[in-house]
C-alpha cells in the first residue's frame, strides 16, 4: 500500500496533509481528526492501540472491543450506514474497510465534505501498513511505529522459536450453518498468514470455496483442528457423527482460540499468532493465559 504523506510546511503540527488510501484515493485532512468514525471492528482496534481512541465518536453495530468505545454512538451495522448519522455526529474522518455497504458511503461523504479513509486488509504486511497509514492521518505517528514495533518484536519471537520445525497440517474452522457444511480458509489472507506464523499449514489454501463439507475434512486427514470460537465449538465439533475417524479428533486434539483473535485484522492477530503457536508446538511454548471469545 502506498503510504504517502505530504505534509503542508506553513502547519506546525503537520497539518494540512494528504494520504493515500486502499482505493488510491488522496484523502486531506485539514486538522488532526478530532471526531472519527471507525466502522468495522479492526478499524477501531487500531485506532485505540495508536492512541486516537478517545477521537472516535461513532462505531457500527457489531463493535465490542474495546468495551468503553463499543458504548458510542452507532451509525449502522449489517442492514447498512446512515451517512445523516454520521453528519449528525459532526465527524471530521470516518475509517472504513471496502466491504458489505461500507463502501457505498465514500461518494457521500466526500459530497458533504466528511473525509473517508478506506483501508484494506488482504494479509498482516497489510495490517501493519493500515497502522502506519492510521497514524499519519490522525497525527498518532510515533503511537502507531510504536505499535508495530511491539508487534513485529513478538512475531519475530514466535519465528525465532519455531525455527527448523516442520508445519502442523491444521484444518481451521470459522464457521458453520449446521448443515454439514463449515468455513473454514482458503487462499492467501491474514488468517491464512496467522496460521503460517504459528507453524501450521492449511490444506485448504488452493480451494476455490471458503465452504467445505465433511468428506472434503476427511479427505485433508488433519492432525490438529482449530476452532475460531469458544471451547464448547470445539467440543461440539468433536461429537460431530463421523468425525472420530479424522486423526485430529481421535487423538483429542481439537482446540479453540477466541476468534477475535483469528479473525479481526487487527494489533490483536498477533496474540493469534501466539496462542495458535503454542497450541501446535506446546514444547516450545510456555502456557498463555486465555483471552474471552
Amino acid at each position: 500500500m502506498c503510504l504517502l504523506v505530504s505534509l503542508a510546511s506553513r502547519a506546525d503540527d503537520g497539518f494540512p496533509r494528504t494520504v493515500v488510501d486502499a482505493l488510491g484515493r488522496e484523502v486531506t485532512l485539514t486538522h488532526p481528526p478530532k471526531r472519527i468514525v471507525a466502522i468495522f471492528a479492526s478499524n477501531v482496534e487500531m485506532l485505540a492501540a495508536i492512541g486516537a481512541g478517545d477521537a472516535i465518536v461513532g462505531v457500527e453495530a457489531f463493535t465490542r472491543y474495546p468495551a468503553d468505545i463499543a458504548e458510542r454512538a452507532k451509525v449502522g451495522g449489517r442492514l447498512g450506514f446512515s451517512v445523516e448519522a454520521i453528519a449528525r455526529l459532526q465527524a471530521d474522518l470516518v475509517v472504513m474497510t471496502p466491504a458489505r455497504q461500507a463502501a457505498t458511503l465514500v461518494e457521500p461523504l466526500q459530497r458533504i465534505g466528511i473525509p473517508a479513509l478506506v483501508l484494506n486488509h488482504r494479509d498482516l504486511e497489510a495490517v501493519l501498513a493500515n497502522i502506519r497509514l492510521l497514524g499519519q492521518a490522525t497525527g498518532h505517528e510515533l503511537g502507531a511505529e510504536q505499535l508495530i514495533e511491539r508487534m513485529q518484536a513478538r512475531l519475530d519471537a514466535v519465528q525465532a522459536r519455531l525455527a527448523g520445525q516442520p508445519a502442523v497440517p491444521v484444518y481451521l474452522e470459522t464457521g458453520s450453518n449446521d448443515r454439514g457444511h463449515y468455513l473454514t480458509l482458503r487462499g492467501h489472507n491474514y488468517t491464512s498468514d496467522i496460521l503460517r506464523l504459528a507453524g501450521g499449514t492449511n490444506p485448504f489454501v488452493d480451494s476455490r470455496l471458503s465452504q467445505v463439507g465433511g468428506e472434503s475434512v476427511f479427505q485433508a486427514n488433519p492432525t490438529r483442528i482449530i476452532v475460531a470460537g469458544s471451547p464448547q465449538h470445539a467440543a461440539s465439533l468433536a461429537q460431530r457423527p463421523g468425525w472420530q475417524s479424522i486423526p485430529a479428533v481421535a487423538a483429542g486434539r481439537v482446540d479453540s482460540i477466541p476468534s477475535a483473535l483469528l479473525l479481526i485484522p487487527g494489533p490483536r492477530v498477533v496474540e493469534g499468532v501466539e496462542q495458535l503457536a503454542a497450541l501446535l508446538h506446546p514444547e516450545l511454548f510456555p502456557p498463555l493465559a486465555e483471552t474471552p471469545p
